[in-house]
């Protein structure tokens, strides 16, 4: 079997876990119960070893699909030599009522519900239901019960398999034959776990369940501008990759895609990176999401309840971050080995993280007003001062970086930027109360003193004269992309020469077209990584910033064509073939696009509920 693109793939989820997609209908990855548990479908990175839930039709010659509008369902429509059927996919979501102050909003049934319904003609094929469980380490059984349900089993998981057409068990795997005529359906349940029933018979109720969820959720979306489609996919992808129970948001659904083929940078994406979930975060309060932003600090609250004293660069959904280790029994995408679980850069330093969570907490506060729930509110000023400490304490170490270099440590520009941002948002965060119950005015100025000096040091040692640059970091001649968004945070000044020449330099070094790459520096790995997407974004707000609006609006539309068809994106984008490369969907670039297209209508003098 051949691998597929990964832009082919579409993600359903229940804001527990995310299933992936294919464009012909295979169902090729699903982690149950949660996004980080262990896969029990994973075709996506070994098509012969890795199971799947296949729909195998006869004489297939258009395929169309969609979700359906301001939701997660997803619609695919198949037309054969004989008829038309519609393929609905989605996983079981039931709203609460009523919403509690704190933890999940929805009810998932832990069910992936595939309907097809022939719509002309005459339709025939297969179900072909295939689970490996534990990343297909362990052995598969697979049992027929008195109700037609198969049981399958294996290393300590189970899942439930039922169909409206006969299911017939053989080796592991369950087959269902059907021939369909305009009218006639065949729906299939796969349910995690050995026990209770499957719910075929609650599939229609589900459906319209489920799409009362997502449409009610999507339509308290503030943002109304010319990218509305587009922004609110993104925010509809961000809110699959949430992980309501604990209230952490996952990086990305998969692990193991890579970033260069050939190539050995392939990684596991499926954990709450500080960063990536705090910009998240303000993606999410930009659209009038400030339930989700609070949701994520309860993940934090619980996860660090030192309230900052022990901050970490990712954290599991529950529990500690595994080892990474190689599933070397996997081919990976494309035969792109090695398949990376669990994650090494967690034992990494990274100092930017501190500025990054107080520029998400403050994005937060201003959302609310300064008025947070009480168990918000009450950790504030121990979270200030652990979070500032450790800006003081660390501001003058190397450290790896935001691109988790793994080589030796740096005096990296960008972590020195987001040290001052950080201290600057805690200072109007500190400010914000007349009371000064948050710091004291003297804590405060002393904030304020040590963030004039580090921004007078980065600024001084991040520029390179020679190079004619900021480069990425003191006394280096490397570019760096991450310099840009260091401009979007204003830890420079959008429409100084020397960002100017920066930008211009990045460009004509790191540029491929539209598109940028992270860095182009021998960071010891294998492969050339293609372009980071999330970067190219960075650069439309950098544009945006220096008042080249019409350049970053060009710049924005040209990108996000490049999405699949349905709007999705991984992390980057080959260069040379404009292939979807990395993880997938990938919430650092949705963010982004969220973040940019409110830029882009606040650069217009609107807001993002008013602008047109």
């Amino acid at each position: 079997m051949t691998d597929r693109p990964i832009a082919d793939y579409a993600v359903i989820g229940d804001t527990c876990t995310t299933a992936l997609i294919a464009r012909d209908g295979s169902l090729d990855w699903l982690c149950w119960p949660r996004h980080d548990g262990p896969a029990v479908f994973l075709a996506l990175l070994d098509a012969d070893r890795g199971g799947a839930c296949r729909l195998a039709l006869d004489g297939v010659i258009g395929t169309e699909r969609r979700y359906r509008p301001g939701t997660n369902i997803l619609e695919t429509v198949f037309a054969t030599e004989t008829g038309r059927v519609r393929l609905t996919d989605f996983m079981p979501l039931v709203r609460r009522e009523p919403v509690p102050e704190e933890g999940p909003d929805g009810r998932p049934e832990a069910r992936v519900v595939r309907r097809l319904a022939c719509e002309a003609g005459t339709v025939a094929g297969r179900w072909i239901v295939r689970p490996t469980f534990d990343y297909a380490r362990v052995a598969t059984t697979a049992e027929a019960g008195p109700d037609g349900t198969v049981l399958f089993r294996g290393g300590g998981d189970a899942m439930r398999a039922t169909a409206t057409v006969p299911l017939d068990v053989r080796e592991g795997t369950a087959e269902a034959a059907f021939r369909l005529e305009a009218g006639e359906g065949a729906d299939l349940v796969l349910a995690h776990g050995a026990e209770g029933d499957a719910g075929l018979g609650q599939t229609e109720a589900w459906l319209r369940a489920t799409e009362a969820y997502w449409q009610e959720w999507s339509g308290r979306c503030t943002y109304r501008g010319p990218y509305r489609e587009t922004v609110l996919r993104s925010a509809l992808t961000l809110k699959l990759l949430t992980h309501a129970p604990s209230g952490g948001i996952v990086a990305a659904a998969t692990m193991g895609l890579p970033e260069a083929v050939p190539g050995n940078r392939n990684y596991d994406y499926r954990y709450v990176w500080m960063r990536d979930a705090s910009f998240t975060v303000t993606a999410f309060v930009n659209l009038g999401y400030d339930r989700e932003a609070a949701e994520f600090l309860r993940f934090l609250r619980n996860a660090d309840p030192s309230r900052g004293r022990h901050l970490q660069l990712m954290y599991a959904l529950e529990g500690p971050m595994p080892d990474e280790t190689i599933l070397d029994h996997l081919r990976g995408w494309r035969g792109t080995a090695p398949v990376r679980l669990g994650n090494a850069a967690s034992d990494q330093r990274q100092f930017d993280i501190y500025g990054e969570f107080l520029v998400a907490l403050h994005h937060y506060l201003e959302a609310v007003e300064f008025d947070p729930p009480v168990k918000v509110n009450d950790h504030l000023p121990e979270a200030l001062a652990h979070l500032t400490g450790h800006i003081i304490a660390r501001r003058r170490e190397p450290d790896h970086g935001i691109w988790e270099l793994r080589g030796d440590m740096r005096q990296i520009l960008h972590t020195k930027a987001m040290l001052w941002v950080g201290l600057d948002c805690a200072a109007q965060i500190a400010r914000s109360d007349p009371e000064h119950r948050l710091a004291p005015p003297e804590k405060i100025a002393e904030w304020e003193r040590a963030a004039a000096e580090i921004r007078a040091e980065y600024h001084a040692e991040g520029w390179n004269e020679a190079v004619g640059a900021y480069t990425m970091d003191y006394g280096s001649p490397d570019l760096d992309a991450a310099v840009l968004r260091a401009v979007l945070f204003r830890a420079f000044d959008a429409r100084s020469p020397r960002v100017a020449a920066t930008l211009a330099r990045i460009e004509d070094a790191l540029g491929a077209g539209d598109l940028l790459y992270r860095y182009r520096l021998d960071d010891g790995l294998e492969g050339e990584e293609a372009t980071f997407t999330a970067c190219a974004f960075w650069r439309v707000g950098c544009l945006a910033l220096a008042d080249r609006g019409a350049e970053a609006t060009a710049l924005f539309e040209r990108l996000i064509a490049r999405g699949n068809d349905l709007g999705l994106f991984a992390e980057e984008i080959d260069a040379e073939t404009g292939e979807q490369r990395g993880n997938v969907p990938q919430g650092f670039t949705h963010m982004a696009i969220i973040n940019h297209a409110v830029r882009l209508a606040q650069m217009d003098g609107h807001s993002p509920a008013d602008a047109e």
